[in-house]
């Protein structure tokens, strides 16, 4: 089984590009949503002052590894509007999928990459059905 990737990075807007920041997250999405079929989550949040936080979980690292794939060439666009500033990432990524993230942390502002260790705690992202009681069969 493999383990499922949540990835969430920060970036700071570049004063006068919040409109086609939004216009290219946007363009951005509805290019994940359609090429990209295992991609359980994806969202993009800008928050008032100017700052995008990115929210991804992804079923594994080969999941995200084709995201960085396909949406590779995309992230160029985003250059000249934003500087990325952290990227974190729960789960396990693999060996290939912290360089496609690196990568893409030096193209947008050399932010750092850090991989936050798992201390306690479940997913239930398993496709698996399971007997679980419900709370009436529990009284």
């Amino acid at each position: 089984m493999t383990d499922p990737i949540v990835c969430i990075d920060t970036s700071d807007i570049r004063h006068g590009k919040a409109d086609d920041v939004k216009t290219a997250v946007r363009e951005l999405a509805a290019f994940v949503e359609v090429n990209e079929p295992d991609v359980v989550a994806y969202g993009i949040y800008i928050d008032d002052d100017k700052r995008m936080t990115v929210l991804q979980i992804h079923p594994s690292s080969d999941s995200m590894e084709l995201h960085m794939e396909l949406a590779g060439p995309i992230f160029r666009k985003f250059a000249d509007l934003l500087e990325l500033s952290r990227v974190d990432f729960y789960g396990r990524p693999s060996a290939r999928l912290l360089e496609q993230m690196q990568a893409k942390a030096r193209l947008l502002g050399n932010a750092p990459v850090v991989v936050n260790e798992l201390q306690a705690g479940f997913d239930r992202f398993s496709g698996a059905e399971r007997d679980i009681p419900t709370r009436s069969a529990l009284l």
